[in-house]
């Protein structure tokens, strides 16, 4: 027999988004369930950035304390390697905030204490091993999902259905909302590397001629993201592991000791990179936001950002129709105005530098010298303040109350 139950917001997929969006509506006393398709949150390649955006809206739910608790890596700065030459092109320390640093943590962590939180309040259900399949719809009026769990076959039925399912949202599929693809030139390849006592500090890229290197800090080891041309991975495992090593070993010679931990291509992880977005987030009954709404490029790790003040706003706005019965399409367009704008300004930011530096990286040739921006960035330590409230407040930040 076919399981069915009731909640008011039923939100799919419990990543940084969906967990915000559930928590804040259920200390607003709304009962909110979030499905979330693995049995955990151990996924290792994901985003570890924790904003000072983010950070604040820790302040303000009183949880900063307790959450820097955790264990994770405070960034003060963030750096550029061309040519060799370290260039600082950030400083977050002079940003109006508590925590002027992004804190890198790894994202089950982040999860974690957000579950923790949620559990507190009685309005707040988390259902993990529950796939969602598909939705339940009636004369384009969405009233629920359908999924699927260790038991079986599963309806939910809701006032309102959030999509918080990521690029690949099916929730957003199944219910017809148009996604304009932005494109990208790249793809990062992901692997882990042991950290030593003479490592640098902080987070870092290294660019080269063919490649880019991202170092993220995560205790006694480096997540690094390797940055490839898009569709290139067949011809560099036709060159092979050692030709991977060396030019690993080229954008950050400190590793060079330790390169012999890539032991096959099974250590490696494609993340395959899309940048889109629809272009209305809604139907009746149904709301995308984070990436489901508008992936975002990794450049800046701002992804995880955005999906956090996606939810921040739609609990603002939507807590009280939720309250009253079922939002109305005004209501949740609403939600896409107030935040449609930071996440296309945020792309474009994103698609110039894939244009103007990543495009032009990965395809080049020869001795790699910084772009002149970066070369302004370093010589004019004011400036570093612009990229790093952009990167760490966002175009329009959003607050609890």
């Amino acid at each position: 027999m076919a399981r069915t139950f009731d909640t008011t917001c039923c939100i799919v997929g419990g990543g940084p988004a969906g967990m915000m969006l559930g928590v804040l509506l259920a200390r607003a006393g709304i009962k909110a369930t979030v499905l979330e398709k693995h049995a955990d949150f151990l996924r290792d390649f994901r985003g570890d950035t924790i904003h000072p955006s983010t950070l604040e809206l820790m302040h303000e739910l009183g949880w900063l304390e307790d959450f820097l608790a955790l264990p994770h890596y405070k960034a003060r700065h963030l750096h550029a390697r061309f040519g060799g030459r370290d260039y600082r092109v950030a400083d977050f320390t002079h940003l109006p905030t508590r925590c002027g640093y992004v804190a890198f943590m790894p994202q089950w962590d982040f999860l974690d204490f957000l579950a923790e939180r949620a559990a507190a309040c009685p309005q707040f259900e988390l259902r993990m091993a529950t796939e969602v399949t598909d939705i339940v719809a009636a004369d384009r009026h969405v009233s629920g999902v359908r999924a699927r769990d260790a038991d079986g076959e599963l309806t939910v039925g809701a006032s309102l259905v959030v999509a918080a399912d990521g690029r690949s949202s099916t929730v957003r599929e199944r219910a017809g909302l148009e996604v304009t693809r932005l494109g990208a030139p790249m793809d990062v390849l992901w692997f882990r590397l042991p950290r030593g006592e003479g490592d640098p500090q902080e987070p870092a890229g290294s660019f080269a001629a063919g490649g880019i290197l991202i170092l993220i800090a995560r205790g006694d080891y480096w997540q690094c993201g390797y940055v490839i041309a898009k569709g290139s991975l067949d011809a560099l495992r036709d060159a092979g592991l050692p030709a991977l090593r060396e030019a690993i070993g080229t954008l950050a010679p400190f590793v060079r000791d330790r390169l012999d931990h890539i032991r096959a291509w099974d250590d490696v992880k494609l993340l395959n990179v899309a940048v889109d977005r629809l272009e209305r987030w809604f139907r009746h009954g149904v709301l995308a936001i984070g990436d489901a709404a508008h992936a975002m490029s990794p450049i800046g790790g701002v992804g995880i950002n955005l999906a956090i003040q996606d939810a921040v706003a739609a609990a603002r706005l939507l807590a009280g129709p939720l309250a009253r019965g079922m939002p109305s399409d005004d209501d949740l367009a609403a939600v896409q105005r107030r935040r449609q704008w930071p996440a296309r300004v945020t792309q474009r930011l994103q698609l110039l530098v894939q244009e103007r530096v990543i495009r032009a990286v990965l395809a080049g040739s020869g001795e790699l010298g910084a772009p002149l921006p970066v070369r302004l960035l370093a010589r004019l330590p004011w400036l570093q303040r612009l990229p790093a409230r952009l990167i760490g407040l966002g175009v329009r930040p959003e607050h609890i109350a």
